[in-house]
């Protein structure tokens, strides 16, 4: 697959890319855990088809420490049994949330779980977290970046 388009060499890209970097600081500096955060952004791109995406955040995941057997169970998190309840109410809302765009909507069942394991900040964390993971995932499928190169901690 070859790229399409250079986000990072482009002004107008580059300057957008960067304030996303920027937002993203708020989400690592909030008590959202960061392996939660991982999982979320593992979980929307595989819903999105972002290799580039998905190479990046399993890798840094497994660099932090994240065990094989859940980065392999990710896509199949409905049937796995690696997951806290926390974690799984916070992949129901990635994907419900990531797939709002196909007639759906966030269930009250799912709400209800998130609210039950995550404070108002956690909570506003997570959905910050869903909404950013989303937007790069639609640059980088619609730009083709390819995946398999991504070294942990390459960008910051």
């Amino acid at each position: 697959m070859e790229q399409r388009f250079n986000l990072h060499a482009n002004p107008v890209a580059g300057s957008f890319v960067k304030r996303l970097t920027t937002a993203s600081k708020v989400i690592d500096g909030s008590e959202l855990p960061a392996a939660t955060y991982e999982l979320v952004k593992i979980r929307a791109s595989q819903i999105n088809g972002c290799g580039y995406c998905t190479d990046m955040h399993t890798k840094d995941a497994a660099h932090a420490g994240e065990t094989s057997v859940r980065l392999n169970l990710v896509a199949a998190w409905h049937e796995a049994t690696v997951f806290t309840d926390a974690e799984r109410a916070a992949l129901a809302l990635t994907e419900e949330a990531t797939r709002i765009g196909d007639g759906r909507s966030v269930s009250d069942e799912t709400w209800a779980q998130v609210r039950k394991h995550y404070d108002d900040d956690q909570t506003a964390a997570l959905i910050a977290a869903i909404a950013m993971i989303n937007a790069w995932n639609r640059m980088n499928v619609i730009v083709r970046t390819p995946a398999g190169d991504y070294q942990p901690g390459q960008w910051g």
